[in-house]
C-alpha cells in the first residue's frame, strides 16, 4: 500500500511539475508573440532583427516569401508599415523547441504611404534557439 501511494504522488508530482513547464513556455512564446506585434509596429529594426531567426521563412496572404533581411527592411523603412494590430483567438502548441501559433490578426496599414486595412488568419512557428524562442516561419491566409 505504502508504494503504491509513494508511485502515486510521484505521478502527481510529476504532472504538476509538466504542467508548470507547460505553463511557462506558454507564457514566454505568448510575450515573444506581443514583442513581434510591438516591433512591427515600430518598425524597430533592432527588435525585428533580435526576435527573428536567421532562417525565417516569412510568408505573406499575397503568397510572397520574405527572408529576414527583406522582413526586417520592409518593416524598418515604412515600406510595409502597420498603424494598428489586433491580435485575437490565439492559440499555442508547444513540442520541445518548436512552438506553433495561431491568431487572428486584424489591422491597418500604410504600406509605402497607401492606406489599407488587412484581416488575416496567421501561423507562427517559433523556435527555442538558446533561452529566446525566435520567429522561425509565418504564414498568412486572408479571411
Amino acid at each position: 500500500m505504502k508504494l503504491r501511494t509513494a508511485s502515486l504522488l510521484l505521478l502527481f508530482s510529476f504532472a504538476a511539475t509538466m504542467a508548470s513547464a507547460q505553463a511557462k513556455a506558454d507564457a514566454a512564446i505568448a510575450e515573444a508573440v506581443q514583442n513581434l506585434r510591438r516591433a512591427m509596429l515600430d518598425g524597430d529594426s533592432v527588435a525585428l532583427k533580435r526576435i527573428t531567426s536567421a532562417n525565417l521563412s516569412y510568408g505573406h496572404s499575397s503568397g510572397q516569401i520574405d527572408d529576414k533581411k527583406i522582413f526586417v527592411d520592409k518593416l524598418s523603412t515604412g515600406k510595409s508599415d502597420f498603424v494598428t494590430m489586433e491580435l485575437s483567438e490565439q492559440t499555442i502548441a508547444v513540442s520541445g523547441k518548436v512552438a506553433i501559433v495561431r491568431h487572428l490578426l486584424h489591422g491597418t496599414t500604410n504600406d509605402g504611404g497607401k492606406p489599407g486595412e488587412v484581416h488575416l488568419r496567421v501561423m507562427l512557428v517559433f523556435q527555442k534557439e538558446g533561452k529566446y524562442w525566435k520567429l522561425l516561419a509565418r504564414q498568412a491566409v486572408k479571411i
